[in-house]
């Protein structure tokens, strides 16, 4: 199981309400809310190998390099180092830290590589996986990656994690009309503003769609629209040349990488924690009470 660490613990934040504070006060909702969401996701799946991706650069430059819009909207404002910064609730930012101290006392891996999102560590691990392979994100990019021959599933969140929407290609078919493979595709074609990719003008979900079942993927509709005996309306022909700078290098972009240089690390599912004395400190210090107890207890089940 690969958890989309971030997309979790935005949710858990917006989720759980900001009275659950610490003994002094500090709100630790996201931290209580993602430990309750991984205690949810190991009962109800009972993975035997678990990983928390982390998103060490949340924007890489290689990806603005080649779309300079992309995620810029999310970055924040009026800071000299605004390039490079996310903006995240001021509430939000101080509990990621406590986030990650307490899975790394409990000893749930934590994997985020230096230049890559997590998307791109978990694209890795999918690769690698010999065995089925759960990811949980609220990010629908990461349908790509779903993979029925290999048992690639994405358990998206539809409310919390205890009603998750388990995406295979048969869900993906239902609602897109295309496969994992061609979920990419799609999305580079119709656009994404939430992340700043401004895909093909005039080429919505539905158009991208037809077009993917008709000439395959990018590769055989780039083609067509350079095939004047293709079966492309005037006007669709004439976007799809006008934006052939961008489907150049928007594949690049939008494809999850399969190749980051992942650190050596174990990955099964602790059943005691890593650290005891560390946790009972967190534990204290952050007032994690029960929601930190039912995950140790879980686990040592």
């Amino acid at each position: 199981m690969l958890l989309d660490t971030a997309s979790l613990y935005f949710r858990a934040y917006f989720g759980v309400p900001d009275s659950v504070k610490a003994p002094d006060g500090t709100p630790v909702n996201a931290v209580r809310g993602l430990l309750d969401f991984i205690d949810r996701l190991v009962k109800d799946h009972r993975p035997e190998h678990l990983v928390a991706c982390m998103d060490a650069d949340w924007r890489p430059r290689w990806r603005v390099d080649l779309i300079p819009t992309y995620k810029a909207h999310r970055v924040a404002e009026e800071r000299p180092d605004a390039a490079d910064r996310e903006e995240v609730p001021d509430t939000l930012a101080p509990q990621v830290p406590v986030i990650e101290d307490v899975l790394d006392a409990i000893g749930i891996a934590r994997v985020g590589v230096a230049g890559f999102e997590a998307d791109d560590v978990i694209g890795t691990f999918t690769a690698r996986a010999g065995g089925p392979v759960d990811i949980v994100t609220g990010d629908r990019d990461l349908y790509q990656l779903v993979d029925d021959e290999r048992g690639v599933r994405v358990l998206y969140p539809l409310k919390g994690v205890g009603t998750l929407q388990l995406t295979d290609e048969a869900v993906l078919r239902e609602k897109y009309g295309v496969d994992g493979r061609g979920y990419a595709d799609l999305a580079l074609l119709r656009g994404d503003p939430s992340d700043g990719l401004p895909g093909v003008p005039g080429i919505g979900e539905k158009t991208a769609a037809k077009l993917l079942a008709e000439f395959g993927d990018l590769a055989g509709i780039v083609a067509a629209a350079d095939d004047p005996r293709a079966r492309l309306t005037p006007s669709q022909r004439k976007r799809l040349t006008e934006a052939r700078p961008y489907l150049a290098v928007a594949p690049k972009v939008v494809r999850v990488a399969g190749d980051v240089p992942l650190p050596d690390v174990g990955t099964a599912l602790p059943r005691a924690p890593r650290d005891p004395a560390a946790l009972e400190e967190l534990a204290r210090r952050w007032g994690l009470g029960g929601s930190l107890e039912r995950l140790l207890g879980t686990l040592a089940r």
